[in-house]
């Protein structure tokens, strides 16, 4: 349940932030098409290490103009996983999607099959080997997706599949959910799950306009192995990438209700 009306909202935008945010925008869009474009021949001769190789550009770029334009920086925190493993992060705003991807050598993620569908963007993210996932499909979809996750560790590897327990981004102190599609995946591949805490909201809002300056946190916590118990998986996970989250949201300013005065 949401904790973020018990919070202060921070002070209101000045007009020259919102063109700032506009300026952002106009920039990464004119980067993407030239990226994106150019980027096509690199990808037709070396397939997904082509594909993340510009991916990789991309997002550095998009970063860096973050910083330019608005004042946003990143700090990354803990020990990003290199081998086949499953990220499963907080999920507040697009920063964060960045930071981990840019973190990470082989990103692929999890993502709704209408994403694969934006030009450029699309396209990208089936060579880096993101994986769609039609959620009208229910379980259905999950045993398709652990099918092709399997079949790419048998061949070309995973890489770092990245997912949102949560399955949409949330406000900063706010709670969902969190969704079994990551312990599916988990028992069906016996692959490790790299836990990540994130306080980019409390910078990048969930809708992605009125972006503030400052530095956001993304924290690669310690992995949980496969031995661990199936049913002591999930309650772990949520309980350590909310605990972390709320830490560095703390940090960020955020003022949290105390854990025996929180709403069930």
């Amino acid at each position: 349940m949401s904790r973020a009306s018990q919070s202060p909202r921070p002070g209101a935008l000045g007009p020259w932030q919102y063109v700032q945010n506009a300026l952002f925008y106009i920039h990464v869009a004119l980067a993407t098409l030239v990226m994106g474009l150019g980027g096509i021949p690199l990808v037709i001769r070396h397939g997904r290490a082509g594909a993340n190789r510009v991916a990789t550009r991309w997002i550095g770029y998009m970063i860096w103009a973050a910083r330019l334009h608005l004042g946003i920086t990143c700090e990354v925190r803990g020990t990003p996983p290199t081998g086949d493993c499953i990220v499963a992060a907080k999920h507040q705003s697009f920063w964060d999607i960045l930071v981990i991807a840019h973190a990470v050598p082989r990103r692929a993620f999890i993502m709704k099959r209408e994403v694969m569908r934006v030009p450029i963007m699309g396209w990208y993210a089936r060579k880096v080997g993101c994986i769609p996932i039609d959620r009208g499909r229910g379980r259905d979809a999950l045993a398709v997706m652990s099918a092709e996750i399997n079949q790419r560790l048998a061949t070309d590897g995973l890489g770092q599949l990245i997912i949102y327990p949560e399955g949409t981004r949330t406000l900063p102190g706010q709670r969902r959910p969190y969704k079994h599609g990551v312990a599916t995946i988990r028992a069906a591949t016996g692959l490790s799950v790299v836990p990540v805490a994130v306080n980019a909201g409390m910078f990048w809002p969930k809708k992605g306009w009125g972006i503030r300056p400052g530095r956001a946190v993304v924290e690669f916590l310690p992995p949980i192995g496969p031995d661990l118990p199936a049913e002591a998986f999930m309650p772990r996970l949520e309980a350590e990438i909310e605990t972390e989250s709320d830490r560095l949201m703390a940090e960020a300013g955020l003022m949290l209700p105390r854990p025996d005065s929180a709403m069930a």
